[in-house]
C-alpha cells in the first residue's frame, strides 16, 4: 500500500520485523542441537523438528534426551553444587547480573527467536517477555546478594529439577532458574518439546557469562525426558503445566522427600462491575484473553458481567473484537498470532465445536491461509456448569454469564476447582477491595490484568497448584533450615496388665465441634503406663469421625474473618488456663511417659500458646516494591481447614505446636493426637471448652493415625496436610493429597525438637498462610 491509499483506507500497514539474525544464529549451530551439559552443548543426536507454527517450516531439529542424558545432567549438577553454594550470595549475585545484562545486549535476538518459535506476535515478546525475564535475573541477583544477611537460617536445597511449558518459553525459565541460581541450588531443566530454542540460546549465553560449569544444564525431549526429571536424585521439582501432569508429579514424587512446586492451569474469572469504565474493561480484557493467544494459564478466560451493563458491554467487546488483527508474528501490527502446535488448535477447535450452549460471536477478521491461527471468539449466555465455563480451553476462546449482585460474583467466580488469578473492575475502590479478598486465588488484579512482576510471587491454590514464584515469598521453595535432622525414633505403646489407676473411669472422648464425641466406630483403645499402670481409654477415631471433624470446621469458617487481636486474646487465655493446670498435666505426661520431664513440656506448651498469641497481629502483609504507579499488596491469608498428624514424641507440645500457629492465622484444625500417648490431648480439650475458643475451630481425633491420615489427605474439603507421624505416612498424605492437590508439610520420617527454635517460628507461619498477591493501580 502507498501512504496515499493508507490514508484512504486508514487500513494498518505492516510492520515485517527481520528475522534474519535469529535465523542466522540457528545457522551458525548447524540447524542441529544437542544438549547442554556440564558447561558445554553435546552432540546432537535422534531428535525431533521444532517448527515455526506461523508458517509450518522447521527451525531446527532437537536432541530427544536419553536416561543415560538426564543422569549426566544430574550428575553435573550435583557436582557444581557445593563450590557454587560456597560462593556465597556476592559471588553468585554477580554471574546473575552477568546473566541479565546478556540478555539486554541479546534482547532483540532472544524476542525474535521466541516468536519464531512459539508464534507469539513480536510486540509482545519484545515488550514483555524478554524485558520480565531480564528484570527476573537482575531482581534474584539482589537476592542473593542479601541472602546471608536476610536468610541466615536457611541453605540451598541442591539439585532442582525443572520442567516448563511452551506458552512462556524464555520467561519460565527466568522464573524458574534465577531464584534456584540465587539461593544457592543448580539445575537440570527440560524446556517444552515445542518450544526449546530460547532456551538453548540461553545455554549459550550462559558460556558468554562464564557460568561455572554444570550449574545449569537443559535437556530437549518430550514428556518422557520430564518424567525421568522426576524420577531422578534431584532434590526439588518445579513444573509448571497442566493440572493433569501436575497430579501425576505429585503422585511420582510422594515419600520421596524431594521439595515439589505446582504451577498448573486456571480458569480465571474476570468480573465487570457496573459502575466500571467500560471501555477501558474491554480494553484490558482484550489483554486479558487475546494475549499470547489465549495461552496463558491465567487467562481472563471467563467473563462475569453485571446484568444492569451486560449488553452494552458485549456490544462494545464485540465491536473491539472485529478490530483484532490475526496474522504473521513477525508483523509487529498484529495483535493475534500463531497457536503454538496444529495438535493445540485441534483442541481449542474441538471444545468450541462439541460446545451447544451460549451465543457464539467469531471476530470478523481475516485468518492466514497457511500456520495455526485461530480467531478470537466469544460465547455468552453459558450456564455456571457448562463444559467451557469450567474447563480450561488455552486458546482465544472467552466464555460468559451475567450476575446480579456482589455475592452472585463472588459465588460465581469461586465456582471453579481452579484459583490462579482472577481481574475485578470497579470504579469504587471500596467495592473492589471487598470482593478482592474473598476470591479464591493466588493473584488479584484491580482494574487491570497480567500484571507480572519478580517482586510480586505469582502462584495458585485449589488445582492451580501451591508454591510461589518471584518475591520474598518464593524463596522459600528454593531453600531449607540449616541442619541435619536426625531419624524419628518409633514410639510404640506402652503396654501393662495393672488395673486402673483412678478407680473412677474418665471417659476420653474425641473432640468435634466443640463437643466431647463417641467414636464413629464405637471402639477404644487402654493407654497404659510407662509403669504398666492402666491410665484410661481413648477413643479409636475413623474416616466417619474426619468426614464429622470437616462438617465442623467448616461451619466455624466465621474464624477466619475474625481480627488478629481477637485470636490473640483467646490464645492468651487458653494459655493461661493451660498454667492453672500444669502440675495435672505434668503428672499425666510423667505417668504416660515415664521420667519427670512433664513440667518442662507443660510450660513449653504455655510459652508457645503466648508466642502465638504475639504472633496473631504482627505476622504483617507487604506492600511490593513493583515498577507500577500502584501497589501490589501480598496478604497473608488463612490456609483453610488444616488436617495435622501430630507428633509421637510431644504429646502436649507436639499438638499445641501445630494448633496454635494456624488458629493464630484463621485457620481451623483437625488434630490427630500422638498415637502413643494420646491423654494430653483428652486433657486438653477441657482447657478448650473454658476457652472461648468457637466450636468447630479445633477439633481432636485419637487413635491410630494411619487408620485417619489417607483420608484427611483424599478429603477435598480439607485445604492443607502437616504430617510429623511415622515415615511411611508421608508417602502416603503426599500421595492422597493429589485428589485435590492440597499442600502438604511432612517430616519424611525426620525428627523436630520441638523443645527448641525448631519446633515454632516462621516456617509454621508460612505453612498456616496462603499468599495473596493484590495489584491495584492508582491515579487517573
Amino acid at each position: 500500500m502507498t501512504i496515499s491509499e493508507i490514508f484512504e483506507t486508514m487500513d494498518y500497514g505492516v510492520a515485517p520485523e527481520s528475522a534474519a539474525e535469529a535465523l542466522a544464529w540457528l545457522v551458525d549451530q548447524g540447524d542441529r542441537f544437542g544438549h547442554f551439559i556440564d558447561g558445554a552443548f553435546t552432540k546432537p543426536g535422534k531428535g525431533f523438528d521444532s517448527r515455526n507454527p506461523a508458517t509450518g517450516e522447521v527451525l531446527a531439529t532437537l536432541t530427544q534426551a536419553t536416561q543415560a542424558d538426564v543422569d549426566t545432567a544430574v550428575t553435573a549438577a550435583r557436582k557444581a553444587q557445593p563450590k557454587w553454594e560456597a560462593l556465597g550470595g556476592s559471588g553468585r549475585a554477580r554471574y546473575l547480573y552477568a546473566l541479565a545484562r546478556l540478555l539486554q545486549k541479546h534482547s532483540r535476538l532472544f524476542a525474535v527467536l521466541e516468536t519464531l518459535d512459539n508464534g507469539k506476535p513480536i510486540r509482545e515478546s519484545r515488550d514483555i517477555d524478554v524485558p520480565l525475564a531480564q528484570r527476573h535475573f537482575y531482581f534474584h541477583a539482589g537476592m542473593a546478594q542479601l541472602m546471608e544477611e536476610e536468610l541466615p537460617d536457611r541453605e540451598a536445597l541442591g539439585v532442582c529439577g525443572q520442567i516448563i511449558p511452551w506458552n512462556f518459553p524464555l520467561l519460565m525459565l527466568a522464573w524458574k532458574i534465577a531464584p534456584a541460581l540465587a539461593m544457592g541450588n543448580t539445575v537440570v531443566l527440560k524446556p517444552a518439546e515445542y518450544t526449546s530454542l530460547t532456551a538453548l540460546l540461553f545455554a549459550d549465553i550462559c558460556r558468554e557469562a562464564g557460568l561455572p560449569k554444570g550449574v545449569v544444564n537443559i535437556v530437549t525431549g518430550d514428556g518422557a525426558v520430564g518424567e525421568m526429571i522426576v524420577a531422578a536424585e534431584v532434590d526439588k521439582v518445579a513444573f509448571t503445566g497442566s493440572t493433569t501432569v501436575g497430579r501425576r508429579i505429585r503422585e511420582a514424587t510422594a515419600g520421596s522427600g524431594k521439595a515439589l512446586s505446582l504451577e498448573l492451569g486456571g480458569k480465571s474469572p474476570y468480573i465487570v462491575f457496573d459502575d466500571a469504565d467500560l471501555d477501558s474493561a474491554v480494553e484490558g480484557l482484550v489483554d486479558a484473553i487475546w494475549f499470547n493467544q489465549g495461552q496463558v494459564c491465567c487467562a481472563g478466560s471467563r467473563l462475569l458481567v453485571h446484568e444492569p451493563v451486560a449488553e452494552v458491554f458485549y456490544a462494545k467487546l464485540r465491536a473491539r473484537m472485529d478490530k483484532l488483527r490475526v496474522g504473521s508474528p513477525l508483523d509487529k501490527s498484529i495483535d493475534v498470532g500463531a497457536i503454538v502446535d496444529p495438535v493445540q488448535l485441534n483442541t481449542i477447535a474441538g471444545l468450541v465445536a462439541a460446545n451447544t450452549a451460549g451465543e457464539t460471536h467469531v471476530a470478523a477478521t481475516e485468518l492466514p491461509s497457511e500456520g495455526s491461527f485461530y480467531p478470537p471468539t466469544l460465547i455468552t449466555g453459558l450456564n455456571p456448569a457448562d463444559t467451557l465455563m469450567q474447563e480450561e480451553i488455552f486458546g482465544p476462546v472467552l466464555v460468559s454469564t451475567t450476575f446480579r449482585t456482589p455475592e452472585d460474583a463472588v459465588a460465581l467466580a469461586n465456582n471453579s476447582r481452579y484459583g490462579l488469578a482472577a481481574t475485578v473492575w470497579s470504579e469504587n475502590i471500596n467495592l473492589a477491595l471487598d470482593i478482592a479478598p474473598k476470591l479464591a486465588s493466588g493473584i488479584v488484579w484491580v482494574n487491570g490484568t497480567n500484571l507480572m512482576d519478580a517482586a510480586a510471587g505469582f502462584g495458585g491454590v485449589r488445582e492451580s497448584g501451591f508454591g510461589r514464584e518471584g518475591g520474598w515469598e518464593g524463596l522459600s521453595g528454593y531453600t531449607r533450615a540449616k541442619g541435619t535432622p536426625k531419624p524419628l525414633k518409633d514410639i510404640q505403646p506402652n503396654q501393662g496388665d495393672s488395673a486402673p489407676t483412678d478407680p473412677i473411669d474418665r471417659t476420653a472422648k474425641l473432640y468435634i465441634g466443640g463437643k466431647q464425641a463417641r467414636p464413629d466406630g464405637g471402639y477404644s483403645a487402654p493407654v497404659w503406663g510407662k509403669s504398666s499402670k492402666l491410665l484410661g481409654h481413648a477413643s479409636l477415631a475413623n474416616r466417619k469421625d474426619v468426614r464429622n471433624a470437616v462438617e465442623a470446621a467448616h461451619a466455624a469458617k466465621g474464624w477466619s474473618k475474625t481480627t488478629g487481636h481477637l485470636r490473640a486474646q483467646i490464645l492468651y487465655y487458653i494459655g493461661e488456663n493451660l498454667s492453672a493446670r500444669a502440675d495435672e498435666f505434668a503428672s499425666r505426661l510423667d505417668d504416660m511417659m515415664g521420667g519427670r520431664q512433664g513440667a518442662k513440656e507443660v510450660e513449653a506448651a504455655i510459652n508457645r500458646l503466648f508466642t502465638y498469641a504475639a504472633w496473631a497481629d504482627k505476622y504483617d502483609s507487604q506492600v511490593h516494591g513493583v515498577p507500577i504507579r500502584g501497589v501490589a499488596l501480598a496478604m497473608k491469608e488463612s490456609v483453610g481447614v488444616i488436617g495435622a498428624l501430630c507428633p509421637s514424641e510431644a504429646p502436649l507440645l507436639g499438638l499445641i505446636s501445630c494448633m496454635a500457629p494456624a488458629i493464630a492465622m484463621g485457620n481451623r484444625v483437625i488434630l490427630s493426637a500422638s498415637e502413643p500417648y494420646p491423654l494430653a490431648a483428652t486433657d486438653f480439650t477441657q482447657v478448650l471448652e473454658t476457652s472461648d475458643v468457637p466450636a468447630g475451630v479445633v477439633n481432636i481425633l485419637t487413635g491410630p493415625q494411619a487408620d485417619v491420615a489417607p483420608h484427611m489427605a483424599a478429603h477435598m474439603d480439607i485445604d492443607a496436610v502437616w504430617g510429623f507421624g511415622a515415615k511411611s505416612l508421608s508417602g502416603e498424605i503426599e500421595k492422597a493429597s493429589a485428589a485435590n492437590l492440597k499442600r502438604t508439610w511432612v517430616n519424611h520420617g525426620l525428627a523436630r525438637d520441638w523443645m527448641g527454635t525448631a519446633g515454632q517460628g516462621h516456617e509454621f507461619l508460612e505453612a498456616a498462610t496462603e499468599i495473596k498477591n493484590i495489584w491495584v493501580p492508582y491515579g487517573e
